[in-house]
């Protein structure tokens, strides 16, 4: 069984997950991390139109569509601080996906569109 962390994920308006994670996964604008109990100390900037998924002790996930932000490692925990964020179960993805279509590449409609695609297909 792998060894667990802390993982706290939020927003300015909620609080979308605190609890117990075996993995992390994000999107920074350094590229794609992976993060496991351990890991060493590390802040990075959440990429536009990325997500988060949580990985639980039980190999279950939890997925969030985050826009912008930041996360923080450190020994005690992990924080995904996100400017925006949205639970993949919330997320009507055939909305989405007329989102991603109807907007421009690269705009802030299309990156948040892509944001939510991505964290409810992590989750399907």
């Amino acid at each position: 069984m792998a060894k667990s962390f802390r993982v706290d994920v939020v927003s300015p308006d909620k609080m979308l997950y605190t609890g117990d994670a075996t993995f992390l996964r994000a999107q920074t604008t350094d590229g794609e991390v992976g993060i496991l109990a351990d890991h060493a100390p590390l802040f990075a900037e959440l990429a536009p139109g990325g997500c988060v998924v949580v990985t639980l002790e039980d190999d279950s996930k939890v997925a969030i569509a985050a826009q912008g932000g930041f996360l923080s490692i450190t020994e005690a925990n992990v924080k995904v601080l996100a400017e925006s964020a949205q639970l993949a179960e919330e997320i009507d993805i055939e909305a989405e996906r007329a989102a991603l279509e109807s907007n421009e590449e690269g705009s802030a409609g299309y990156l948040q569109a892509r944001s939510r695609i991505r964290a409810f297909e992590a989750v399907s």
